[in-house]
């Protein structure tokens, strides 16, 4: 079954749990009740939101992931389940035990599909197409020459200019503080990155220990690792809003709800042909497989 995703970011809502559905009252009345089994990611976005205790409690124990942002509307904190798969002492003791040469080997390979992506969505016709492939063709075991970054010095301008008119596109760069289509982003990345962690959870790994990403105060290492692979879907999708509504100013509920559209598109993936909500779950196992020693490489998803 494929999870929802539930947000939570228009008015006061106080939310609680009756007979395992999630109740959300507004101005005293029940506005909506869902099967907290069906939720696979509750993402609240508003500073009015009440809870009781059990709402926290009930969707965890469920496997969803709980998003919470701040005034900035950016995440501010990520709730997930410590206990999702029975096998999680030893699945969290090879990840432990996993050798540098297997982690640098796994990030190539990310690396590689992220540009493979990126070459995709600017399409065959663009002049960075051809130097794109190539630099995938280029990135080593760990990437020391930082491929990555090369890559994505090509990949956003030519991607920028393909969303609107070259006078619109000039001067518009990747940043997070940015003006539109900036803000779309954002949202997107946020909520794959969610659902890669409640992934990441459900195949037994620890969210925080990364193979490449390290940072100290970041708790999704691994999230942001296994993150990059799916990125070109949230650009996908902008790229496609941007197309059929022109410049996009406001990340108004209906935008929010076309670029949510990216997590259930189908996706291929090792064989695999399905929602890419599922298809998260499909890599995630074979990250797994990968630190166990009973694969060699990752199952990543085909743009």
């Amino acid at each position: 079954m494929i999870k929802r995703i539930v947000e939570i970011s228009q008015s006061k809502t106080y939310l609680s749990i009756r007979y395992g559905q999630l109740l959300l009252n507004q101005n005293g009345e029940q506005v909506s009740s869902i099967p907290c089994e069906d939720i696979g990611i509750l993402l609240v976005d508003h500073s009015g939101v009440t809870y009781t205790h059990s709402v926290f409690t009930e969707l965890l124990s469920k496997g969803a992931s709980v998003v919470l942002c701040g005034s900035d509307h950016h995440p501010t904190g990520m709730l997930l389940p410590i206990e999702s798969n029975s096998l999680q002492t030893e699945r969290f003791r090879y990840q432990i035990e996993a050798k540098e040469p297997l982690k640098k080997k796994l990030w190539k390979q990310i690396i590689q599909a992220k540009i493979r992506h990126q070459a995709a969505i600017v399409g065959t016709d663009s002049d960075v197409y051809k130097p794109l492939m190539t630099l995938r063709h280029r990135v080593r075991s760990g990437d020391p020459d930082n491929i990555e970054a090369q890559a994505s010095r090509k990949f956003w301008p030519a991607y920028f200019n393909c969303l609107t008119d070259s006078s619109t596109a000039l001067g518009m760069t990747r940043d997070t503080d940015g003006k539109p289509p900036n803000n779309m982003l954002n949202y997107g990345y946020m909520v794959m990155r969610a659902a890669v962690a409640r992934a990441i959870c459900s195949a037994g790994l620890l969210p925080c220990l990364g193979i490449h990403h390290r940072n100290r105060y970041n708790a999704f290492c691994l999230a942001d690792d296994l993150h990059e692979p799916f990125r070109g879907f949230v650009e996908s999708k902008v790229r496609d809003i941007c197309k059929n509504n022109g410049h996009v100013e406001s990340l108004t509920q209906d935008i929010k709800a076309v670029i949510l559209e990216a997590l259930y598109e189908e996706v291929s993936i090792a064989g695999f042909k399905g929602p890419l909500m599922v298809g998260l779950h499909r890599t995630a196992a074979s990250l797994q497989r990968c630190f166990a020693s009973e694969q060699d490489e990752l199952d990543l998803p085909e743009l």
